[in-house]
């Protein structure tokens, strides 16, 4: 989704395409009740307008569409007061505890001090998040004046400017990187979050909206058909959680399902459970 994110910020200029990881801002995952990863919100003048969960490509470009063309958007540069413009810029600079203001994303940065800024936060460990400057000119630009740094990358920790890639190779050499910026939680403690993040956890191929293999569907029907409540977790969009989860848990295939943080098990089980009658006490956590 990052190639079609990137297609339609060059499509619609005058729309701010912010991307977060979950993870580093939980407080805003809670507050949007973000419950499947990509999920994507619509905001006009502060206020959410839309929502679409899912990696779904061609509802994604209808929905920018839809809201370009309607002028749920801001408007063009020309037309923002500076002041307006200074307080979007302090509240992208405090989106995530760790932001990285750079060409391109960090699965494809767009220039090479980029590159090597993403290569030093992910060598720390470094959780952050991103913007892209190439999908919004006013935040390129007007983050220049705001910061008084002529340059990018920028990299901001709780709202304050650290610095470009200089600066970030001389923390790095001084070793003081690793005390300045928050680091990202170890596997194997995003796993027990993850897999604890709701009552029943499903992970899966897909998600509830489009499930992308025929045990995932099967798993799906089932689940749909008990009337309780579950999230889920789409293993095809993070390779580490995809193979971390299968160590963690001792469970070499997908899908997986969780209850109150232990795996009960794949679709055989859960199949199995559901002959006995005894699949419906198992998510109730009555067993």
């Amino acid at each position: 989704m990052n190639g079609v994110m990137a297609e339609l910020a060059k499509e619609h200029p005058h729309a701010s395409f912010v991307k977060l990881e979950a993870e580093a801002v939980p407080e805003v995952s809670e507050k949007y009740e973000i419950s499947s990863v990509p999920t994507f919100l619509f905001f006009k003048n502060s206020q959410k307008i839309d929502r679409l969960d899912g990696a779904h490509a061609p509802e994604l470009t209808k929905k920018v569409q839809r809201h370009a063309s309607s002028g749920s958007f801001p408007p063009s540069t020309n037309e923002h007061l500076k002041e307006d413009l200074n307080l979007r810029l302090k509240k992208l600079i405090h989106a995530a505890p760790c932001m990285l203001f750079m060409k391109g994303t960090p699965q494809e940065p767009r220039c090479g001090f980029s590159k090597q800024m993403v290569e030093i936060l992910q060598k720390h460990n470094i959780q952050f998040s991103s913007f892209d400057i190439f999908s919004d000119e006013e935040v390129r630009q007007g983050l220049k004046t705001y910061s008084n740094w002529p340059t990018y990358p920028q990299l901001y920790v709780s709202g304050e400017l650290v610095g470009g890639l200089d600066i970030i190779k001389e923390l790095e050499a001084s070793e003081e990187l690793d005390t300045i910026c928050p680091k990202a939680p170890k596997l194997e403690e995003r796993l027990k979050v993850l897999t604890n993040k709701a009552s029943v956890m499903l992970f899966m191929k897909g998600n509830k909206q489009e499930a992308k293999c025929g045990f995932s569907k099967q798993i799906l029907e089932i689940l749909n058909s008990t009337g309780v409540e579950y999230e889920t977790f789409d293993i095809l969009e993070d390779e580490e959680v995809r193979q971390g989860l299968k160590t963690y848990s001792n469970w070499p295939t997908y899908p997986q399902l969780y209850v109150k943080g232990d795996l009960v098990g794949g679709l055989d089980i859960v199949k199995e459970l559901k002959e006995n009658g005894e699949l419906l006490p198992v998510l109730r956590g009555e067993n």
